[in-house]
């Protein structure tokens, strides 16, 4: 079959993979959970499902391409924000297949290429739980916040535009005051931050959990007074079959 992938490049596969290694939480996740028994090896952060027992490749900026070879792989997964494109390269350099997601700026541009990923790729055109996201994500909320999305700090960084994260709380009725910044990943100073809470701008500071992990005591002391909301990174931020519990989980998390 002669399959491009998001960024249009070549992969060359004969038949549907049986043995296939991910770069992406969230396509391990995905992969392991419609069509079970293929993944061949995965990156150190594939946590979920939490019983994977396969071969650790290393992280997905930094994966170990000779580890990923010696699993002698048909397909590797990756992410155009997530996998670096020298890597991508080497892999495709050694013969080996690869295709590259791009990175989504909404929940349905997400869906849609999951989508199309198991249809051409694996020959699963109906799958139950992009089926079910598509539905429960398919109406947004009113908006009722707007908000810092920190998911770094030393240095601070935040959601800017285009991203998928914003997309999803925007659907959830919050808002993003950086949402307009040309940049996708800000990267402003504290006072700057603290300056929209101060003017009335913001009234909600948003804390994912990753990929950097603000806890109750790291990430709302730097906002003090503001209303600062603890929550799942992984809900945030995965696209996958995760997506079918996160809008009550996010909904319940930012409103609590």
């Amino acid at each position: 079959m002669a399959l491009l992938d998001d960024l249009g490049a070549e992969v060359p596969l004969q038949d549907p993979p049986s043995r296939v290694v991910s770069l992406v939480p969230s396509l391990t996740e995905a992969v392991a959970l419609t069509v079970p028994g293929v993944l061949a090896g995965a990156t150190d952060y594939c946590t979920h499902p939490s019983d994977l027992d396969i071969p650790r490749v290393g992280g997905s900026k930094y994966p170990k391409v000779q580890r990923v070879l010696a699993l002698e792989p048909d397909l590797v997964l990756g992410n155009a924000e997530e996998n670096r494109p020298g890597d991508v390269a080497e892999l495709r350099a050694a013969g080996v297949p690869v295709w590259v997601t791009a990175a989504p700026a909404t929940v349905p541009d997400a869906l849609r290429s999951l989508r199309r990923l198991f249809a051409e790729v694996f020959g699963f055109p109906v799958v139950d739980w992009l089926a079910e996201s598509e539905r429960v994500w398919a109406e947004p909320e009113p908006l009722w916040a707007n908000a810092i999305i920190p998911v770094w700090r030393k240095p601070w960084v935040v959601l800017g535009r285009d991203t998928f994260a914003g997309d999803v709380l925007r659907r959830l009725g919050v808002g993003n005051v950086y949402a307009e910044h040309e940049e996708r990943y800000p990267r402003p100073r504290l006072p700057e931050l603290q300056g929209f809470l101060t003017s009335g701008a913001a009234d909600l500071v948003v804390l994912p959990d990753e990929p950097y992990l603000f806890t109750a005591d790291d990430g709302p002391e730097a906002f003090p007074d503001a209303r600062c909301a603890l929550i799942s990174g992984r809900h945030l931020t995965w696209h996958g079959p995760s997506l079918v519990e996160a809008r009550e989980l996010l909904s319940r998390s930012l409103r609590g």
